[in-house]
């Protein structure tokens, strides 16, 4: 499969539903440009009804994809339909990347893995605290929690709204995982070294309430993972504070790699003009 993969070219995909404001085309259509490769990545919108027959055509091979990203909603069921999900897949019960293997159909979630190579990237020794704090509890802040947790924070903080569902949280990842109410946010992040925001919160220009982040440690690093706007209401404030904070893009760049790698055969690179192309369209559509 190797050797005829510049030659022939293979077809990967990104579904969802809805999936058209997908900026993964964008994404592996600049590596697959830049590296010379035939072969393609596309938006391929499926319903949550039609899903498992999609999945089935990737196996059978009549879908013509060798594989590909799979977003909101449908990442439980990915796993779920997968033949071998991976270790992080099973932990989390979500997969956001596919292929084929000898005709099985193989899965894993690549999400944490962006998280910590942006960090890596942007802010290199952000993870050298042993405390983590961690606003939301939603689907989104499962693969933050395992990937803080795994890379050797001691304490791992999650605040939100629902007590209850930060409580499933720290039970599905275990004693490092702590869950506080919203009340609890100033004393947890006494003492931190990180700051993850994991909600929607000033997402696309909406006001976010405001946030005293003076009770982190001096050279804290405050992130989101929201990227529209790069620069979040939330981040404006810690800088505004004297923070460093690292911007929520760099994780979705991330996170695309290790699938471009596994369908079209070669390692893309993170750079500064795939960046700018992502932050152009952002702007395009604002």
């Amino acid at each position: 499969m190797d050797d005829s993969r510049e030659t022939h070219g293979v077809n990967a995909f990104v579904t969802g539903y809805p999936v058209k404001h997908s900026r993964s085309p964008l994404i592996h259509g600049y590596w697959l440009r830049q590296l010379g490769l035939a072969g393609s990545y596309r938006a391929h919108e499926v319903s949550v009804e039609d899903f498992s027959s999609f999945i089935a055509s990737l196996k059978d091979g009549t879908s013509g994809f060798v594989g590909g990203n799979v977003t909101i909603p449908h990442k439980e069921a990915a796993f779920k339909l997968a033949d071998r999900p991976d270790e992080l897949s099973g932990e989390l019960g979500a997969s956001n990347t596919l292929w084929v293997e000898n005709g099985l159909l193989h899965a894993t979630n690549t999400d944490g893995r962006g998280f910590t190579a942006n960090l890596d990237e942007r802010h290199p020794w952000w993870d050298r605290s042993d405390r983590a704090v961690i606003l939301g509890a939603g689907g989104a802040s499962r693969a933050i929690i395992q990937a803080v947790r795994d890379r050797g924070f001691k304490e791992i903080h999650v605040v939100n709204r629902t007590l209850e569902r930060a409580r499933e949280l720290a039970d599905r990842f275990g004693e490092r995982v702590h869950a506080h109410p919203m009340a609890a946010l100033g004393e947890v992040m006494r003492g931190a070294g990180l700051f993850i925001n994991t909600t929607s919160l000033g997402m696309d220009g909406e006001a976010a309430p405001r946030i005293d982040f003076s009770p982190l440690v001096e050279g804290a690093v405050v992130t989101d993972i929201v990227y529209v706007p790069l620069k979040t209401p939330l981040l404006a404030q810690a800088e505004e504070q004297g923070f460093a904070i690292v911007d929520g893009l760099g994780m979705l760049l991330h996170q695309a790699v290790p699938g471009f790698e596994k369908w079209f055969g070669k390692r893309p690179a993170v750079d500064e003009t795939l960046r700018a192309l992502i932050i152009a369209d952002m702007e395009k559509h604002l």
